[in-house]
């Protein structure tokens, strides 16, 4: 079975050519990202910091054109609290997967554009960019409002002297309505 495994192996350097895959097995991979390009993957995706990732797994023939991937991400990352701006680290484990299909079609002219659910269907290309697919994977499965334990939001109040300032209750939509029932009732 043929492999990559490399732990210095750069993220660029991850593309793997669809030509040279033997349809006839699998191609296992374990791509182990380098500190310069867990460097670039923090400011892509406004992270403090990256501090391990990895990608491993195996890509399997499909029939006779087309590739599924089967991996895991594993990562460690540190971005800033909502709240506080503190260091909050994740810990990501989980599996990804990709169906790479000769096939696919996307009508990109339209400009009609409906998700049908499946984020895991791409049209197979010349190249598989294990690369790429890390730092997506990793950009959706980080937290989108870290927060370290115990940080709470408190409520700030402004308004003129004199003036009483509106409160989240007074602005809900329905608010207003819930008051007229309930002296309606009475």
């Amino acid at each position: 079975m043929p492999q990559i495994a490399n732990p210095s192996l750069p993220i660029k350097d991850a593309v793997v050519q669809v030509r040279r895959l033997d349809a006839s097995e699998k191609f296992a991979f374990d791509l182990v990202v380098n500190q310069a390009a867990r460097l670039e993957i923090a400011a892509l995706l406004d992270f403090s910091e990256v501090k391990k990732a990895r990608l491993s797994g195996e890509l399997i023939p499909v029939g006779a054109t087309d590739w599924e991937m089967r991996a895991k991400l594993g990562a460690t990352v540190v971005q800033p609290c909502i709240i506080t701006s503190q260091p909050v680290t994740t810990r990501i484990d989980q599996p990804v997967r990709r169906l790479f299909l000769r096939d696919y079609s996307f009508d990109a002219t339209s400009d009609e554009h409906e998700f049908d659910g499946d984020d895991e269907t791409e049209p197979l290309s010349a190249e598989i960019d294990l690369g790429q697919i890390l730092i997506e994977s990793l950009a959706l499965a980080a937290p989108d409002y870290p927060r370290v334990p115990g940080a709470k939001l408190s409520q700030t109040e402004f308004a003129a002297p004199g003036i009483t300032p509106l409160s989240d209750e007074d602005v809900k939509p329905f608010a207003g309505l819930a008051a007229l029932r309930d002296k309606m009732k009475k």
